[in-house]
């Protein structure tokens, strides 16, 4: 009991949530909270598959429009990640604008039907999550067994669907101000590149902005990393103030200025096992490609390409929420810190009632 009391720093009232951690506990406990909760995994999986689905049927119909209007090859079409192909669809479309314009309308409607489907799913998953922290105890330093684990799940129905109701307007708000900023800075980026190229005169020049206009593209994504870790910090927000998106920036600003050592380390922690996950995946899924390639065997290997597909969505859903734990336990313990310096006192109470007296 002394030896936990030397390496932790209690602030005991009433909740787990006000005991600091360190990196590789917060990063511990964000894995078991995700483990013991595994339907939110299953749930966020599958909300992320029929969001990517709904976003294939335009794409899939628009290359059927494609191949059939310009005489385009469908598989052709069909190649590469859905960006890819909403890509090069778009460029065929350039030549009818008619059909550009539908196709375009088309894909809005479906991206934004499907935003507001996971924003909430994100709001059932950020309350059993909540809930799940508060009441786990310490589970990261205790001797992992399925009873303890069993102890810290929080999930219901009952709970994920009020989680739904409850933060689904102010995420809502937050969901659209993230789509608009994507927006800005995807119109932003693109200008950038076309202009750049439009000015570069001369084959050195061009092959100097390429290079130029590849930093920009890496650039765009660090923003975006950013700016999701960001959006996540705000949900938390939202879900452990209870405030809307008026004041969520407010206390999320209060919150990275306390806790802006642990954040960085567990966002640069969490950025790092997500890239090696990729590389893995991309390395794991070209091997499997090429086996594909050969007759009667590659039918062998559909289900292989299925299960890798299903094993490596669950895993970045396991990751995500492994943050989202994290952040939770680091937000609740700054939150029931600040209150507790907020809230007077009994010996300042006394004082105050004896004066007034």
């Amino acid at each position: 009991m002394r030896r936990m009391k030397d390496t932790v720093k209690h602030r005991i009232h009433g909740c787990y949530s006000e005991i600091d951690l360190d990196l590789m506990h917060l990063l511990k406990r964000g894995a078991l909270l995700a483990a013991a909760n595994w339907p939110t995994v299953a749930i966020q999986f599958i909300a992320e598959t029929t969001f990517q689905m709904l976003l294939a049927v335009p794409i899939v119909g628009a290359a059927i429009l494609v191949a059939v209007l310009l005489g385009a090859d469908l598989a052709d079409l069909l190649q590469g990640s859905l960006r890819e192909i909403f890509t090069t669809i778009a460029s065929a479309l350039l030549s009818e604008p008619v059909a550009l314009v539908a196709f375009a309308t088309a894909f809005t409607l479906v991206l934004l039907g499907g935003s507001v489907l996971m924003f909430a799913v994100k709001g059932g998953t950020v309350e059993v999550m909540t809930a799940a922290n508060a009441g786990a105890g310490p589970i990261e330093r205790q001797p992992l067994t399925l009873d303890r684990l069993r102890s810290a799940s929080r999930f219901t129905l009952q709970r994920f669907i009020e989680g739904c109701a409850r933060l689904f307007r102010p995420y809502l708000a937050l969901g659209l101000a993230l789509m608009v900023v994507y927006a800005v800075s995807i119109a932003a980026y693109l200008a950038f590149v076309v202009y750049g190229y439009r000015a570069a005169e001369g084959r050195v020049l061009i092959i100097g902005w390429a290079f130029i206009a590849a930093l920009a593209a890496a650039l765009l994504v660090a923003w975006f990393t950013v700016i999701n870790c960001l959006y996540l910090l705000l949900q938390i927000a939202m879900a452990v103030e209870g405030v809307g998106l008026g004041q969520a920036p407010r206390a999320c600003a209060r919150f990275i200025r306390a806790e802006f050592r642990d954040l960085a380390g567990v966002f640069l922690v969490v950025v790092a096992l997500v890239v090696a996950a990729t590389l893995a995946s991309a390395l794991a899924w070209s091997g499997v490609g090429l086996i594909a390639f050969v007759p009667l065997v590659g039918l062998a290997v559909f289900p292989l390409q299925v299960a890798a597909l299903l094993f490596r969505g669950l895993a970045f859903e396991y990751l995500g929420l492994t943050a989202l734990g994290a952040y939770l336990a680091l937000y609740q313990g700054f939150a029931s810190r600040r209150a507790e310096a907020i809230r007077p006192s009994p010996v300042t109470s006394t004082v105050g009632a004896s004066a007034r007296a």
